[in-house]
């Protein structure tokens, strides 16, 4: 007796990407087109895969190139921009043999599949560090500044000392490791793009808090960046503790 074509979607549904391969041989030749339907998206699947494993290795490029290195360490910032809240760096140090594919510059990600990425990478590296500099800080020595001084953070709360850093565009100053710049690294390097999936996650995370204390602004929203909403709220509002004033002179 045929299966219904119901009960086969649940089978493909459930495969995993080696198991496609199995599902095709055997409902290939069934003629229904539902299961026609079925057995292309498994195929489409398979394709998308090996697809994805081409681009995740060429985002190897500089982690094979330094291969020779014990611990290369990937890093990035997030918040150079907003008007409120933190900037914040991520340090992460990955396995020789990582096999976690779809990493990728986390502004290119969606928030669902930045915080699915956040916990694999968490599982999975060998350490992971982040650094936080405070807006009153940011106010007084400026963004650039605190970046770096963020980076340096994110590097020292690492629980393994790195003998490369491989940083998105950047030179840390005051590091005495070994530095590669790499300009739009986070789309370049799985070192780089796992750094800003998780100080992008995190920083996410520390404004829809902020959100709950300041509901006016739209926080959680915006994540702090300076959208007309955040702006008419600054005008109509006033700033708050978490405002960057050194960015806000021109609305207050």
């Amino acid at each position: 007796m045929e299966k219904k074509i119901s009960e086969i979607k649940k089978i493909m549904q459930a495969a995993s990407v080696s198991e496609l391969p199995a599902f095709i041989k055997i409902y290939g030749g069934d003629k229904r087109a539902g299961v026609t339907a079925l057995v292309k998206k498994a195929e489409k699947k398979i394709s998308d895969y090996h697809k994805e494993l081409a681009r995740t290795e060429k985002m190897k490029e500089f982690e094979k190139k330094y291969d020779s290195f014990s611990f290369i360490c990937g890093i990035d910032e997030v918040g150079r921009g907003p008007l409120a809240g933190p900037v914040v760096a991520g340090a992460v140090i990955l396995p020789k043999d990582c096999d976690i594919l779809y990493l990728n510059d986390s502004k290119q990600l969606t928030e669902k599949k930045r915080e699915e990425l956040y916990q694999v990478i968490m599982d999975k590296a060998i350490a992971t560090g982040l650094g936080f500099v405070q807006p009153e800080r940011i106010d007084e020595i400026n963004i650039l500044q605190a970046t770096y001084e963020a980076m340096r953070e994110a590097v020292s709360k690492l629980e393994i000392v790195p003998d490369l850093l491989l940083n998105d565009a950047v030179t840390i100053p005051e590091i005495t490791i070994r530095q590669v710049p790499i300009v739009k690294g986070d789309a370049r390097s799985i070192s780089i793009a796992a750094a800003s999936i998780i100080a992008k996650v995190t920083r996410d995370r520390l404004m829809v808090e902020c959100d709950k204390i300041y509901p006016e602004y739209g926080f959680a929203a915006h994540k702090g960046y300076g959208v007309k909403e955040h702006i008419d709220a600054i005008k109509k509002l006033g700033p708050t503790p978490i405002h960057r004033k050194s960015f806000i002179r021109n609305f207050v």
